[in-house]
């Protein structure tokens, strides 16, 4: 019979021989570092495998369900990316949910955080946990600090890109939340598109008084993401207006005003100064600030509505007052300056050279422009006319879109959206994004077109043709089918 002390001996080499992981020949540095290496490893590719083969059972089963768990996430969210990506924005941003649980729309997106940070948190804990089961003390002299360096480093870099992940969860439910109007009327594409109103203005000091300085039109093919934008000259004149209260008021166009205070003449950027200032708007346009606008917008819309003869429903206000800040987020753009132009206010008595007052110039050529620059392009007017200053800005919006990529927006997505959160202003519903956020993939595949109404454009800034106007959009949006003729 074999004693029992030399039973459990050689019980004991057994577990040794055939599973190393838990029971190892601590009296050996060698198995002790290779061990240790292994150890590490797994717990870095495969959070919670560690504990299952030499330590705690009960926590590795944890924290295996839980890697599981993200993987499935992950993998599921990919896939929706690649294949199905409005329904991947549909389902992160809650717009499934009814209107009547709308405080709950930011639901999916605060799970993900808080999923996001928790598992760092179950990282740390199955780390340190592995260190423990290395048991540093028997591994080699080296190896006892590379291990515990290299475990510090991977716990680093994977819970910094876990982290990172979270913070964007965090931003982006944030910035949708403050930019995107909670509810709204969602309106069905009018003609096949999409038409937005994009606004610029400085807001700066006195905002009462604030004109618009941009005004444009963004159409968008509501089945290819086909992008067009038409450029409205801010100072046209005795426009129509669609219908609503606006065409009461001017049936045979729009008059203006020569009390200053109203605004200048009967340019279309006058009619915020108008309807907000000089006439009590929210008579006009009652449902304005219920649905995330304003009277002056609305009247603007119609406005740019009776030129062009589409719908617009939406529109979105870029505050030039920051513009600059967005332009740094995104790294800068690039565009080519067809000629030199001034930056400043512009000269202080008529026929002062530019010299004397400029207070930087923009040199013709390829540059790649900070934001005070740019914006800066897209202001100067004194050296040239309103329509090199429309075209001007008409490429610089191009340049931006061109810069939104996927790479720029990860990489910069906290700056961008900061800037966004801070110049941005719409009435687009959250249920709309989605949507949009599918066209605008679609549209980086292909080039920008635009519609400028300028002389070179055929079109009199002065005296308006608005039937020509309206035939020039309708083509442009909808070319005709070349049809084949018959042979013979």
């Amino acid at each position: 019979m074999t004693p029992p002390r030399q039973t459990a001996r050689g019980a004991r080499g057994s577990f040794v021989q055939e599973r190393p992981l838990r029971y190892p020949d601590a009296s050996s540095r060698g198995v002790m570092t290779r061990r240790g290496w292994w150890l590490i490893v797994l717990n870095f590719l495969i959070p919670g495998s560690a504990q299952v083969l030499a330590g705690n059972r009960r926590l590795g089963r944890f924290g295996l369900g839980a890697t599981l768990a993200m993987w499935v996430v992950a993998i599921a969210a990919g896939l929706l990316a690649l294949l199905w990506p409005t329904a991947l924005v549909t389902i992160a941003l809650g717009t499934w949910i009814p209107d009547w649980l709308a405080w709950f729309r930011w639901l999916p997106l605060t799970i993900v955080q808080v999923a996001l940070v928790g598992y760092v948190a179950l990282w740390v804990v199955l780390t340190v946990d592995t260190l423990r089961l290395v048991r540093l003390v028997k591994t080699g002299t080296f190896a006892r600090f590379g291990i515990a360096l290299v475990s510090a480093l991977l716990l680093v870099g994977s819970g910094a890109g876990a982290a990172y992940a979270a913070n964007v969860a965090g931003t982006t439910r944030d910035t949708l939340g403050a930019i995107f109007g909670e509810s709204g009327p969602s309106v069905p594409p009018s003609d096949g598109y999409y038409n937005i109103l994009l606004l610029g203005a400085d807001s700066g000091e006195g905002r009462d008084s604030m004109r618009f300085d941009s005004i444009s039109v963004v159409s968008i093919n509501a089945e290819t993401g086909a992008t067009t934008i038409t450029g409205i000259p801010r100072d046209m004149p005795n426009f129509p207006f669609s219908a609503g209260p606006m065409q009461d008021k001017y049936p045979n166009g729009h008059e203006g005003h020569a009390d200053a205070s109203c605004g200048w003449g009967s340019g279309i950027n006058q009619l915020r100064t108008e309807v907000e200032v000089c006439q009590d708007g929210t008579l006009l346009y009652p449902d304005a600030e219920a649905n995330g606008s304003e009277p002056g917008v609305e009247a603007t819309k119609d406005a740019a509505e009776g030129i062009l003869g589409i719908e617009i429903p939406y529109y979105v206000f870029i505050d030039m007052h920051g513009f600059a800040s967005l332009i740094d987020a995104l790294g800068g753009v690039e565009i080519t300056v067809a000629e030199r132009l001034p930056k400043g206010g512009g000269p202080s008595y008529s026929g002062q050279p530019a010299d004397e007052w400029a207070i930087g110039w923009i040199e013709a050529g390829t540059q790649h422009m900070d934001g005070d620059t740019a914006q800066w392009y897209a202001r100067s007017r004194y050296t040239t006319d309103d329509f090199d200053r429309m075209e001007r800005q008409r490429i610089l919006q191009q340049a931006m879109l061109a810069q939104f990529t996927p790479q720029t927006v990860l990489t910069r997505f906290q700056e961008i959206a900061t800037a966004g959160t801070d110049i941005v202003e719409t009435d687009l519903p959250q249920s709309l994004v989605p949507f949009l956020a599918e066209l605008a993939l679609k549209a980086k595949e292909q080039p920008v077109q635009t519609i400028e109404l300028t002389p070179e454009g055929g079109v009199d800034e002065y005296e308006p043709d608005f039937a020509a106007i309206q035939e020039l959009v309708r083509t442009k949006l909808h070319p005709p089918t070349p049809t084949s003729t018959p042979e013979g």
